[in-house]
């Protein structure tokens, strides 16, 4: 149907299209001359049938330059799994699906001829919801899923909607359950949330004459976009440059591939112009991608001494219409499913299953925040069952040195301390043993994650030097808020005693000019990046000591690097870098050395993959990541109102490399966890698949009004084994606890338990008011 914004409206003219009195005036932008403005035909189905699609229309409204559907490029794509196409080609999966695209001078051009794409579908059954999903005689969403290709380590199984399914067995679940004298059996949920990025997604891509595709795009991964792209498109890795500029967020929503193939599909049919695809804010929220919903049915099975033996974890995930990238929370969720407790008899399942909403991807925390709302609220719970002290029964039951993890790894003594963690919040919080006002309480919970990357994900990195001996630091992770070009500065000047302004750091990669990085994601910019550059470092000393050396003719041992200079404290002598970083010329005239420059990288050491029916393996993971989080609230019994007035935050980070960093993540951890406990939530209208609240009036995200009044941030330094220097990152790990400590001091408060996500005020009225504790109805 024709918008009726444009019905009769003429169109400024570029390059002699007539312009029109009162219309907007558009001038291209001087990094994109001749830059052609995309609109996307969306389906407004959630599931239906493609059974043609017609252009002919589009193409004869003026200033349109190019339209493409599926049949133009009916390629897939996925990171993991391969079962999405650049345009829905036999149906569409969800409200918001691309079927087609095009390409005009001014974006109510394209709006206009967008408007005027014909498509004809044939509605299908719709399912909403994972158990839906799983139900025998579901319909399918992807009835070609055994036909897909995929990674060796994701199990998705043809001819049901089960897209990855990870399985844990440890020990005799089933006999040491029989044997526990106390066991509960509890089921919690989690909604799909957006990621609501200040950014939205946007790439300008251009195909140029000689056959080379150039994407600029807002992404976490550009070497991974490059890489997708050349899979989709059958395209040489030589023939594809993806640059990212400055970032306006991500967590995790630009962690993959989203609009560049759309925008590359454009330009290839755009004779060489460049072509942008962006969405607005309210396609953000439906057709990018969104934070996967949870159902999580927990058992757990307690002797007599407050020690849990038995645990079954029972993780169905609402991957929506498409699983690529998805599929990988399913599988991390699954070899942690245990959290940061040690559980001796395990039996774990964690199962993704296509729906008809939204896309589900990676969201910071990739799973841990979901499965932890289950398992810290399944613990909180138990240790009130058995009467022990909530804090007494993690203590007990908590991971640590020498312990082993769900996936049967024994941790070594750098591995990371819970406990302490838990100690340090409970020490400033005072949970234990403290009498509370009416209606005001204090919860905990803990939080583990590790990286969840392929075995081989590597980073990269260039130090070289300019002739002032300026060090620049070329590295190709993302850095959008976490500080990463501030940790890469810090590691470099310590590694060469050089003081922090001679050390310059060079983002905003380009693939055809950068180090090579696998993706910003999973927290590991500060250990894969530090490393790489600590092992630059080393070489880069190595030739400036050699050098020198040489110059003073001394020995190599006999040198120090001390603040811009090469010391021989035997002697008194030294050589300023600046003598040396060009290479360094004897007074006859001739020349040692050259540009002093080294790169290095570094890969995950020692990994091994998980039995495919148990999920046990020595080193599955390359670190864990501990920590707690304390939050003291107050409710409102009249309306329902929580208030988080304070939290505590404890995580192990290794070693401190910034602690205004560490700040800094956790103040924004905890915010963003504040906000998808307490009020986020993508509502669906089941009778269209449409979202209904895809626009910030309707969806809540937190303001400066609804922030704690104090939050505390505070570090455990446990070295890790190989991490530069110790340190481990925490990016993601601020928000995991967040939200299940803010449900288990609601219980503290006024004993009532909010087991699905969010904690609203109408639900907290509602449950008040049935135990009695709240006005009457």
């Amino acid at each position: 149907m024709t918008d009726p914004r444009y019905v009769g409206v003429g169109f400024p003219r570029v390059d002699g299209l007539e312009k029109v009195t009162g219309a907007a005036r558009y001038t291209a932008d001087l990094k994109f001359p001749r830059m052609l403005h995309a609109a996307v035909v969306r389906s407004p189905h959630p599931h239906a049938r493609v059974l043609d699609v017609r252009l002919e229309e589009a193409l004869a409204v003026p200033g349109v330059r190019a339209a493409v559907a599926g049949r133009d490029f009916p390629y897939h794509t996925g990171i993991y799994l391969k079962d999405q196409t650049v345009f829905a080609t036999d149906r569409v999966r969800f409200v918001g699906d691309p079927v087609a695209a095009v390409a005009a001078e001014i974006p109510e051009a394209a709006a206009e001829a967008a408007s005027r794409v014909q498509v004809d579908y044939e509605p299908l059954p719709a399912i909403y919801d994972a158990e839906a999903g799983i139900a025998p005689g579901a319909p399918l969403v992807h009835p070609d899923l055994g036909k897909y290709e995929v990674v060796p380590w994701i199990t998705p199984q043809g001819g049901t909607n089960v897209c990855n399914h990870l399985k844990v067995r440890k020990g005799d679940y089933e006999a040491a359950l029989r044997a526990c004298p106390h066991a509960f059996t509890w089921t919690y949920r989690v909604p799909q949330v957006q990621h609501v990025p200040m950014e939205p997604h946007c790439s300008v891509a251009r195909f140029d004459p000689a056959g080379k595709v150039i994407v600029h795009t807002s992404a976490q991964s550009p070497f991974t976009v490059r890489h997708l792209l050349c899979a989709c498109f059958k395209l040489s890795h030589g023939d594809v440059q993806v640059v990212v500029p400055a970032v306006g967020g991500g967590f995790g929503g630009k962690a993959g591939i989203n609009l560049e193939p759309i925008a590359v599909a454009l330009a290839m049919r755009a004779g060489g112009r460049p072509v942008r695809v962006m969405v607005d804010r309210a396609e953000e929220f439906y057709a990018t991608v969104v934070r996967q919903g949870l159902t999580a049915t927990l058992t757990t099975g307690v002797d007599r001494n407050g020690k849990v033996q038995a645990q079954k974890m029972h993780y169905l995930w609402n991957c929506g219409a498409y699983g690529g990238y998805g599929v990988n929370v399913v599988r991390a969720a699954g070899y942690t499913c245990g959290g940061a407790y040690e559980f001796p008899n395990v039996w774990g399942d964690s199962i993704g299953v296509y729906t008809n909403r939204p896309v589900g991807s990676a969201y910071r925390g990739f799973g841990m925040s979901e499965i932890h709302w289950a398992l810290e609220q399944q613990m909180d719970r138990v240790a009130h069952e058995v009467g022990i002290d909530p804090i007494d029964f993690r203590l007990r039951n908590c991971l640590g040195p020498g312990k082993a993890t769900v996936t049967g790894q024994v941790l070594g003594e750098h591995a990371g301390r819970p406990d302490k963690c838990i100690e340090r919040v409970d020490a400033a919080l005072k949970i234990r043993g403290q009498k509370r006002r009416r209606f005001t309480g204090k919860g905990i919970a803990c939080a583990v994650k590790a990286p969840a990357m392929p075995n081989n994900a590597s980073s990269s990195v260039v130090l070289k030097f300019a002739e002032d001996a300026t060090l620049e630091v070329l590295v190709s992770g993302i850095d959008y808020g976490q500080g990463l070009m501030t940790v890469a500065a810090a590691f470099a000047a310590e590694a060469l005693k050089l003081p922090p302004e001679k050390v310059r750091v060079r983002g905003k990669p380009d693939t055809d000019l950068s180090p090579y990085d696998w993706q910003t994601v999973a927290s590991r910019q500060t250990w894969a990046t530090g490393n790489a550059i600590l092992r630059a470092a080393a070489d880069v000393k190595r030739q400036l000591l050699a050098m020198a050396a040489e110059a003073l003719g001394v020995p190599v041992a006999e040198l120090e690097l001390e603040m811009e200079e090469v010391v021989h404290r035997p002697s008194d002598r030294a050589l300023p870098l600046t003598a040396l970083v060009m290479g360094y010329q004897f007074p006859d005239g001739h020349t040692i050395g050259g540009p002093v420059a080294a790169t290095a990288s570094h890969v995950p050491e020692g990994l091994l993959y998980l039995d495919p029916e148990t999920s046990q393996s020595p080193k599955p993971v390359a670190k864990w990541t501990f920590g707690a989080q304390g939050v003291e609230v107050t409710v409102d019994p009249d309306t329902g109102q929580l208030s988080v007035d304070r939290v505590v935050a404890c995580y192990d980070v290794g070693h401190v490399v910034h602690p205004g960093l560490i700040r800094g993540q956790t103040y924004g951890g905890v915010v963003q966890g504040l906000g998808t406990a307490m009020m986020e939530e993508l509502l669906l209208d089941e009778q269209t698949g449409r979202v209904r609240n895809a626009a910030l009036m309707d969806y809540k995200i937190p303001t400066t009004e609804d922030l704690p009044a104090e939050v505390e941030a505070y570090y455990v330094e446990t070295p890790q084994e190989d991490g530069p220097m110790g340190a481990r990152g925490i990016g993601e790990h601020t928000l995991i606890p967040t939200a299940a400590a803010i449900a288990n001091a609601l219980f503290d408060a006024c004993g009532i338990r909010i087991t699905e996500m969010p904690i609203t005020a109408e639900k907290v009225l509602r449950a008040l008011q049935e135990q009695g504790k709240g006005p009457p109805r």
